[in-house]
């Protein structure tokens, strides 16, 4: 039972840290649209 509950946590944090990481991502392209979209207004 123990061992299941490991596993189960474990499987949770990746998907937890690699959604961090997308969520990282998509904001870093947004703001990098962003400064391009205001460097071309200039």
């Amino acid at each position: 039972m123990a061992k299941k509950m490991l596993t189960i946590a474990v499987l949770l944090g990746g998907l937890a840290v690699a959604a961090c990481n997308t969520v990282e991502g998509a904001g870093e392209d947004v703001e990098s649209v962003g400064e391009t979209v205001q460097d071309a207004a200039n």
